[in-house]
């Protein structure tokens, strides 16, 4: 069930009044559970064992961390966390990765192993609550957390069905105090909730959804197309990727905040980042932030040699490359933005105060971010390294290697991006919103959702991350 999808509407109509109806905490907390579930279950009712699984782990896990004293048995139970959760996460995402690399390791050593694949189904958003699961036993054994003795909260922290199979990454310590707390409805943030999820809508359905045939085209295909329309179909899967993802992220926030709760902001104009590093404190915030304290920090963070700090940061990103896809190209993705992280860290010594400050600088470095930025998707959405290395030399040294040009879609691929910039302005003018009167904010959602609807596809494009 997408966002997008106009089953979601009466779905969510149905929660949100149920849920405010009830006056129980505890039973608003239970209806929202169970339709939590019932949400992914529209996906593969199968899979639920593993939520299920995951969030009993954890919740054991948690509770016996706490209640033991400093030693052996609190890491014995930490491990026992990760252990399940990195095993599903493993099996399921990876096994058949593993196997055909180690085949192929073989098959280049002179050897000819015959390799086992399983047929197996990825679970949506297998990634996200694993995740997010293993965050709450690793806050415990930091002491940054008490654990929670209610399965039924952690049960709604875990399986919670805005973010719950494409983020944002949510931590225990920000959503569990929400549980406790009683829920008020407040009118204007519910507003400012509307308008986000419009502005999430459009991003997705009208912007990404519409960009995705001219990505599409050229990835599929790089040989048969002109550089310039290497550089429109790479431009436009930066511009999808970003509208699909922040797109939606928007609209599970604003569902969230409909029902009362608050989720992390997991976007800040990324496109406008001034060097490779403010990009990922701007892009999939959930994630950075949980790389850099689950993964970074605990490899030894910057604290050490100038060369220790640059092998934590490069392995931080390798290892988010990896969790982005089952396949070498998007640990090369990963392994790009790691050096480009290491190189800024080393200019950024070597050069001086007076260099970082000046008006060339300041222009240039947004620039040349975002043209990183790009060449690098090209990894991340190529189906081989020979189609990516295909795209670099077209993108970077603009080389033609057919002579396909796009249609009238081109226009989509660069305005786009102005647009996203305009859009995303609208969810900071929520006090704004205070003074109006209802029904001409209705009004006025009405109108521009009908507008929305009127560039539409007629066949919503699932969710891009929903593969991670």
């Amino acid at each position: 069930m997408l966002f997008t999808e106009l089953r979601f509407l009466p779905f969510f109509l149905l929660v949100f009044a149920v849920h405010w109806s009830l006056r129980s905490p505890r039973l608003r907390k239970s209806w929202l559970l169970l339709t939590s579930w019932a949400f992914y279950a529209a996906w593969d009712w199968r899979f639920l064992s593993l939520i299920w699984v995951s969030t009993l782990v954890d919740y054991v896990a948690g509770l016996k961390i706490s209640g033991l004293p400093d030693g052996l048995q609190r890491k014995w139970w930490l491990r026992a966390s990760l252990l399940a959760n990195l095993g599903i996460l493993g099996f399921f995402k990876y096994f058949n990765f593993f196997v055909t690399s180690g085949a192929e390791l073989f098959s280049w050593l002179g050897l000819d192993p015959s390799p086992t694949t399983l047929a197996i189904i990825l679970p949506v958003g297998i990634s996200f609550f694993t995740f997010q699961t293993m965050s709450y036993s690793l806050d415990i054994y930091y002491g940054k957390l008490k654990p929670t003795r209610s399965l039924l909260d952690l049960a709604l922290f875990v399986g919670f069905f805005p973010q719950l199979v494409a983020g944002p990454i949510v931590r225990a310590a920000d959503f569990l105090p929400q549980l406790a707390a009683p829920r008020k409805w407040a009118k204007v943030g519910a507003r400012g909730a509307l308008l986000l999820f419009l502005s999430g809508f459009i991003k997705k359905a009208c912007l990404s959804d519409n960009l995705a045939p001219i990505a599409d085209a050229y990835f599929e295909n790089p040989e048969a197309w002109t550089a310039t329309a290497a550089w429109t179909g790479i431009l436009a899967y930066s511009a999808q990727i970003y509208c699909d993802f922040s797109g939606y992220s928007d609209m599970a926030i604003a569902c969230a905040a409909l029902l009362g709760y608050r989720l992390c902001l997991n976007f800040n104009f990324p496109y406008l980042a001034t060097d490779i590093r403010d990009f990922w404190r701007r892009w999939h915030i959930s994630l950075s932030t949980w790389l850099r304290d689950y993964l970074y920090i605990p490899l030894g963070g910057s604290h050490g040699t100038r060369l220790f700090t640059y092998r934590n940061l490069f392995l931080t990103m390798l290892l988010g490359g990896l969790w982005h896809g089952a396949a070498w190209t998007f640990v090369v993705w990963g392994a790009l933005h790691g050096g480009a992280l290491v190189l800024q860290r080393e200019w950024s010594r070597l050069t001086s105060p007076q260099w970082k400050i000046s008006q060339l600088v300041s222009l240039l470095s947004p620039i040349l971010t975002f043209w990183f930025v790009c060449l690098c998707w090209i990894f991340f959405r190529s189906s081989s390294f020979s189609d990516a290395w295909m795209s670099v030399r077209a993108f970077a040294l603009f080389e033609s290697f057919g002579d396909a040009q796009f249609g009238s879609p081109i226009l989509w691929a660069f305005p786009a991006l102005l647009l996203i910039h305009i859009l995303s302005r609208w969810t900071t003018v929520d006090g704004r919103l205070r003074n109006t009167p209802d029904w001409i904010l209705a009004m006025g959602l009405g109108v521009a959702f009908a507008l929305a609807l009127a560039f539409t596809r007629a066949d919503f494009q699932p969710f891009i991350y929903f593969q991670f």
